[in-house]
């Protein structure tokens, strides 16, 4: 279940946060497949919707816990099938319905699709979302990628010759090992030095430590298990040094 402490259908965020216990999967109205949103659900089994992704999970008889944004994407048709305490309507418009979604709603883990792909501009608002989120490990996944706002220390479990891309969403230095291009003391900002379409060495075994936050980790899709067991260890106050393949 999820706890409200308190609810309204509202133009304001103030004093509303949704708990979760458990791992929740956010559908957006971005590009997404169904398969793409039932592996997300393997892993984080409550589903919610930003604005008009509750359409689209409709229409494969998923139905959302809750739906949150300002619900201009959201056939009223629609949004009258839910029950008021399942509208979390933010009228402001300085956000994305993503960026509402992350300030209201707390969970052990959030995995989001439909949220990459399609329109650029939605997919930097994402990215944008992500770096600004405070709290629990959110992954966008993609048909093709995931990303993540890269803890400052993490241990990285990966397939030899797989893709890795850091892109710095703030000045950042960067330290690591295991990849083909070194990273050890690069200083990477938005506008300047990035590290993009990196590649994981022989050993498949990746560290990386930044010296601030903002910093997004781009991986194939198929490193998802290795994100979450890495993403797991660094929660439990485990060695960030992954188990040896």
């Amino acid at each position: 279940m999820w706890l409200v402490s308190k609810y309204d259908t509202m133009d304001s965020m103030a004093g509303t946060k949704f708990q979760f216990g458990d791992g929740v999967s956010v559908i957006g109205g971005g590009e997404c497949s169904r398969k793409t949103l039932e592996e997300a659900l393997s892993h984080a089994p409550r589903l919610i919707a930003a604005d008009g992704g509750a359409a689209r999970a409709l229409g494969w008889g998923l139905r959302p816990e809750l739906v949150v944004g300002d619900m201009d994407s959201l056939d009223p048709a629609l949004a009258a099938s839910f029950a008021p305490g399942q509208i979390c309507r933010i009228g402001e418009q300085e956000s994305t319905d993503f960026a509402k979604l992350l300030r209201v709603v707390s969970a052990p883990l959030i995995l989001a699709v439909g949220f990459l792909g399609g329109r650029i501009d939605h997919t930097l608002a994402a990215l944008n979302a992500l770096v600004r989120h405070e709290g629990a490990p959110v992954l966008l996944l993609g048909e093709h990628d995931l990303c993540l706002h890269v803890p400052r220390r993490i241990g990285l479990a990966l397939a030899p010759g797989s893709r890795l891309s850091l892109f710095p969403l703030a000045p950042v230095r960067a330290r690591g090992a295991g990849l083909v291009w070194p990273l050890e003391g690069l200083e990477m900002r938005p506008g300047g030095r990035i590290g993009t379409s990196n590649e994981v060495d022989a050993r498949g075994r990746v560290r990386l430590a930044f010296d601030a936050p903002g910093t997004v980790l781009m991986l194939e899709r198929a490193a998802l298990g290795a994100v979450l067991d890495a993403l797991g260890r660094a929660l439990g106050g485990l060695p960030a040094e992954p188990p040896a393949r």
